[in-house]
């Protein structure tokens, strides 16, 4: 079936120009959508029921240090988490 559908000019360049970047046709990546949004489950094949703590947790638990000068990613969270800590108290 052929639709047609009103899209900002900003929106559509940009647009454009990602799927031309990825090597994507526009009609292929309005589909994926299209049947993201529709889904029985209601809820987009992307998102999970984790919430972002855990999901940040589970992601340490499996990054592989890299060395690099500064602090890591697991000390910067850890020093935020605590910083949110005693601001909510």
């Amino acid at each position: 079936m052929k639709a047609t559908i009103d899209i900002p000019d900003d929106l559509y360049r940009r647009l454009k120009a990602k799927t031309a970047l990825k090597g994507r046709a526009v009609r292929d990546v309005a589909i994926e959508l299209f049947r993201n949004w529709v889904q029985e489950s209601g809820t987009p094949a992307h998102a999970t029921a984790e919430s972002p703590v855990s999901w940040v947790d589970q992601l340490l638990r499996h990054a592989v240090p890299a060395d690099l000068p500064g602090p890591t990613a697991r000390e910067i969270l850890a020093k935020d988490r605590s910083r949110l800590d005693r601001s909510a108290g």
